[in-house]
Formats: structure tokens, C-alpha cells, sequence
């Protein structure tokens, strides 16, 4: 039988295949109208030009042929800016280290090839431990701001002193110090963040790039999301009015929305997996309760009803045990404990998850001997699952 990760992970790799299914039929009946539409003007705009200027065919293809490559270097009709002077230079190296990769510009030497791949590694590395550190600050700040409002809820409600100090005669004053903050609103705060950052982010490149309202929307999207086309790239012509004030306003936009939105899938990756869960969960009820027929049938002689649910209910709380020891929690939207994730596989936001907790606790975070050994405690990510399979490594040794 496979046990629960390994099911997980398989669940989710069906899903993955079947969402990505639906967006491919999606696209293909939206996009390829559009696309033959496209190439049945430009065949006819072909034929026309090698026609008006006794020119055959072949002989044209060729010659755009020789255009595409001169557009991949770089050359355009319209003048533009050099892509390789300075500040071109760090637009595109901040493009290769927050992983947008526009692909407007690339590298045509062998020399800027090699340094490229050298120059990513580090790069990319120390950015993404950029967005995993920010990440652990914006929770932090999320969760004392909610834990703030709860304790003031709680105030008018009579139920805390107005000094701050807490009782321990309520149930009320007892909870709180277990109190945290719903995954759901932590996901909600980030797409409101991520929405305004986008919204101011559109209301500039509308009037400066020349792009409708909508087009600076899908831009801020796609390189909010580290996904980069490069079919709108912002910062690419000549000139711009205030050209200096621009490009600083352009990086810090890129540099908020990439967090907000980094910071938005994580929590979005939670909410998956806690429905991936329920999912399996009911999977395995449904099976529990059907071997539990049979096997009541199959010994109704010997095994009594109350017995066979006794056993079930031991069975239940030993696979919960590696999977969580707080379904009902994590069923009402409340966040999964650190003890949820490094039972079940390690899922690198356990660390966000404790320091959700801790923070709304009150409690400082307290760093165990592998994470002191290691030289980092916390962590969010790919570091935190690298972090924690260091300690195990250095425990076995």
C-alpha cells in the first residue's frame, strides 16, 4: 500500500496533467482562430509584395530569414536603445537572477553564454534566498498585525484587561494562547497586496509605454509570476519623459509584485495541499468503510460491530499521526502546525507555519542544535527542505 506521501504525490501530479490539459484545450480553441487568420493576411500580403516587385518567393523568405536573425541580435527597424549598454546590461541581469527571463535579450557569445550559466547559478540562488527571507518577514508582520486585532477584539469584548495582561480564569484568556491566524486570510491580504501593487504598476506603464490598461495588467502578471513571454517588456524604447525616475519606479515595482506574488503561490501551495488532503482522506474513508463491510461479513461470527469501529478508529488516528493530528483544524481553515508538515514529508512552509504560531503566540523562535549546527534556523522553501535534510544528514553521521 502506498503511504500517504507517495499519494499525495501522486494525486497531485494528476491533477497538474489534467489542469494542464484543460489549459491547453482552452488556449488551442481561444488562440489558433486567431493564428491562421494571421497567416492567411501574411501569405496573401506575400504574395502581393513578390508580385508588385517581380520578386520570387524564395528570394524573399531568404531575405526575412536574414531580418529574424538580425532581430534576435537585437537590430529593429525603429530605433531603440542599445540592449547591451549598462543600464540594458542590469535590466537583464535582473531578469536572469529573479527568474523572469524575458528573452528579449540574450546572449550571442560563446564567452557571455558560459558566464551566463556561472553568473544564473549564483544568482538565482541568492534571489530566491531573498524571497524566502522576505516571505518569513511578511508573515511575521501579518501574523502580529492579526494577532493584534484578535487581542483587541477580544478587549471589547470585556474578555482581556485593557492593560494587555491575560487572565488565566477564562476559557477565552486560555485559547488565545493557542490562537492563530486562518491560511485563508493570510492568502486574502496577499492578493489584495498583490492586486494594488499591480494596479498602481498598470496606471504607470499605461501612459509611458503606450500599452492599453488591460496589456499593463497581463505585463504586470507575467513578470510578477516570473513566467516572462517577452511579447510586452517595459523599459525598452529610446526615450521616456523622466526617464531616470522611470526606471527606478520600474525596478521597484518588479521587485514588490515579484515578492508579493512569490509570497502568494507559497501560501496558495498550502491551500492546495490541504485540499489534496481531503481529498485522500474521504479516498480513504470510502475504502476504510467498504474493507470494513467485508470484513464484517467475512467474520460476522467472531468480530463484533463495536469492535471492528474501535479498530477503525485506531487506524484513523495512527494514519493521522503521519499525516496531521488536527484534521478538524485544518478542515476549518486555521494554519497546519510545524509538527503537520515534518510528520508528513517536510513540505518546506513548515517553517512558515511554526513562525505563523510562534508569532501569534507571543513566543520567541527557538532554534534547535541541527538548525544552529547547519547555520540557519527557519527558512522557507527550497532552503528550509535543504536545511532540514542537512540535520538529518549530519544526525545520521
Amino acid at each position: 500500500r502506498l503511504n500517504a506521501d507517495n499519494a499525495r504525490f501522486l494525486l497531485l501530479a494528476v491533477l497538474i496533467v489534467l489542469y494542464m490539459l484543460c489549459g491547453a484545450a482552452v488556449f488551442s480553441a481561444i488562440e489558433l482562430p486567431t493564428e491562421r487568420e494571421a497567416k492567411e493576411r501574411w501569405e496573401e500580403r506575400l504574395e502581393n509584395f513578390t508580385q508588385r516587385h517581380n520578386l520570387s518567393r524564395a528570394e524573399l523568405r531568404d531575405f526575412l530569414r536574414e531580418y529574424e536573425e538580425a532581430s534576435v541580435a537585437g537590430i529593429r527597424v525603429d530605433d531603440i536603445r542599445p540592449r547591451w549598454d549598462f543600464t540594458g546590461a542590469f535590466y537583464f541581469v535582473g531578469t536572469v537572477v529573479s527568474t523572469i527571463g524575458f528573452g528579449m535579450t540574450t546572449p550571442a557569445t560563446v564567452g557571455g553564454k558560459i558566464f551566463l550559466i556561472f553568473y544564473g547559478l549564483i544568482g538565482c540562488a541568492g534571489t530566491i534566498l531573498f524571497f524566502n527571507l522576505f516571505l518569513e518577514r511578511l508573515i511575521t508582520v501579518i501574523a502580529y498585525v492579526m494577532k493584534s486585532c484578535h487581542e483587541r477584539q477580544l478587549r471589547r469584548k470585556g474578555v482581556l484587561p485593557h492593560d494587555g495582561r491575560r487572565g488565566s480564569g477564562t476559557s477565552e484568556v486560555d485559547s488565545l494562547a493557542g490562537w492563530k491566524p486562518s491560511v485563508y486570510y493570510v492568502m486574502l491580504i496577499l492578493c489584495v497586496a498583490s492586486l494594488i501593487i499591480s494596479c498602481c504598476a498598470s496606471a504607470m506603464y499605461t501612459p509611458i509605454e503606450g500599452w492599453s490598461y488591460f496589456d499593463s495588467l497581463y505585463f504586470c502578471f507575467v513578470a510578477f509570476s516570473t513566467i516572462g513571454f517577452g511579447d510586452l517588456v517595459s523599459s525598452q524604447n529610446t526615450q521616456y519623459e523622466s526617464q531616470g525616475l522611470y526606471r527606478f519606479g520600474n525596478f521597484v515595482f518588479i521587485l514588490m509584485g515579484v515578492c508579493c506574488i512569490y509570497s502568494l503561490f507559497n501560501v496558495i501551495s498550502i491551500v492546495i495541499k490541504q485540499s489534496i488532503n481531503w481529498i485522500l482522506k474521504k479516498l480513504d474513508c470510502r475504502c476504510c468503510h467498504r474493507c470494513q463491510r467485508k470484513l464484517f461479513r467475512s467474520r460476522r461470527n467472531v468480530v463484533m460491530p463495536g469492535n471492528v469501529r474501535s479498530q477503525r478508529n485506531i487506524s484513523i488516528e495512527t494514519d493521522v499521526v503521519n499525516e496531521s493530528d488536527t484534521d478538524g483544524r485544518r478542515l476549518s481553515g486555521e494554519m497546519i502546525s510545524m509538527k503537520d508538515f515534518l510528520a508528513s514529508n517536510k513540505v518546506s512552509l513548515a517553517i512558515m507555519q511554526k513562525q505563523l504560531s510562534e508569532t501569534a503566540n507571543g513566543y520567541p523562535r527557538q532554534m534547535s542544535t541541527n538548525s544552529k549546527q547547519n547555520g540557519f534556523s527557519g527558512g522557507v522553501g527550497a532552503l528550509a527542505i535543504m536545511n532540514n535534510r542537512l540535520a538529518e544528514t549530519s544526525v545520521d553521521r
